[in-house]
């Protein structure tokens, strides 16, 4: 048994623990509401995802000099490799899990997956420049093109295909133009899943944030969150004692948002899954972020909006406006909601035990809802720290 934060406090009310199985089981029943499946057939669909990872990478490996984009589909399981070039790939069928997949191949891609990240790096700045509002962008492995996600007022001062096709000669490579309501913000009202709170200096109001996981250092421990929340945090146990965690360290541009706040004590590698906080689960290991596709189901769990599972959108996102001490990298995974708001900042990502990443934003509707958050991957973790695993 153990508390959010296992190593700071140990409650007399102590949370159930899931297992590898059931934490993965606990997923597919939020899927299966998402989805319309039935829990099994969510499990089983996440499952064969899990499983697929390898295959991918592989493929990847396979098809370097053509690929445009990898992304996987659901209902039933399979893998979409998008290529560049007329050259046919036939299409193939294999067993992963114990449960036939098809691979379907699409050929004629304009661009590869690395020429639009390139593009995206060397011309986000010029992009950027020519807009009314600093846009979002990302690249759509589904589509192979890099997506600009623009104010209305752009739309309407540069009307039809003129947007899309004066970016697409500046960047050398397609487009697409979307329109957001709203831009996208940090989400902070200013063991992991829990609830921290600090005071700001700049204007002493009290703010919360999320836990994200526990990191090691040799005999160091610490958990991350988000690099815009408080620096100076506390967390409180079950049993409403206050435990300090001193500030040890904020990374907070282009590509990174994390902040490292430490404990005396050991800290159990478990983080909050469920909305109550009552169920806490062993990270078993992490997903690196060139082997994420889109369409990959994850789950995230913040202070404001509790659990919920999703689909991941873009692998490769650069936020909007000046979020990361300006523009953004395109390194951040961009994930279809359902919900995200203030306070969910520094939340864990996740999918059963394996973990993915820390929340850093989102962005909304006119109507308030999410449309989309994302999120750093662990792969940025500070130099010399590492996951704490089960």
């Amino acid at each position: 048994m153990a508390s959010a934060l296992p190593g700071v406090a140990r409650a007399q009310s102590l949370p159930e623990e899931e297992g590898p199985s059931s934490a993965l089981a606990l997923d597919a029943t939020q899927y299966a509401a998402l989805s319309g499946m039935s829990p099994a057939e969510a499990l089983r669909e996440l499952q064969v995802q899990e499983a697929s990872v390898s295959v991918t990478d592989a493929l990847a490996r396979e098809f370097a000099d053509r690929l445009a984009g990898i992304s996987v589909g659901h209902a039933p399981f399979h893998i979409d490799i998008l290529l560049t070039g007329d050259a046919p790939v036939a299409d193939r069928h294999i067993v992963i899990a114990g449960m036939p997949v098809l691979v379907r191949f699409r050929a004629g891609a304009y661009s590869t997956h690395r020429q639009l990240v390139t593009a995206l790096a060397l011309h986000q700045t010029e992009i950027r420049a020519s807009l009314s509002r600093p846009p979002g962008m990302g690249i759509d492995p589904r589509i192979g093109a890099l997506v600009v996600m623009v104010a209305r007022a752009d739309t309407l001062a540069e009307p039809g295909d003129a947007l899309r096709d004066r970016i697409a000669r500046l960047a050398g490579v397609p487009v697409r133009i979307a329109t957001l309501d709203s831009p996208d913000v940090d989400l902070a009202d200013l063991s992991g899943g829990a609830r921290l709170t600090g005071i700001d200096p700049g204007d002493g109001r009290r703010y919360a944030c999320t836990s994200g996981f526990v990191v090691r250092r040799g005999d160091e421990n610490a958990v991350i969150t988000a690099a815009h929340c408080p620096d100076d945090v506390s967390w409180t146990d079950p049993g409403g004692v206050a435990h300090h965690l001193p500030f040890l360290g904020q990374w907070g541009w282009g590509y990174q948002d994390v902040q490292l706040n430490g404990s005396a004590n050991p800290l159990s590698p478990r983080f909050w899954s469920d909305t109550a906080k009552t169920i806490s689960r062993m990270v078993t290991g992490s997903r690196a972020r060139d082997s994420t596709r889109a369409g990959d189901i994850v789950c995230h769990r913040g202070e404001r909006t509790g659990y919920s599972c999703a689909e991941i959108w873009m692998p490769d996102f650069a936020p909007a406006g000046d979020l990361c001490g300006g523009g953004c990298t395109p390194t951040w995974v961009a994930v279809r909601g359902p919900t995200c708001r203030s306070g969910d900042s520094g939340g864990p990502v996740f999918l059963g035990g394996v973990a993915f990443g820390i929340v850093k934003g989102g962005t909304y509707r006119a109507d308030g809802s999410c449309t989309f958050y994302y999120y750093m991957s662990l792969d940025f973790l500070p130099s010399g720290w590492r996951l704490a695993t089960g």
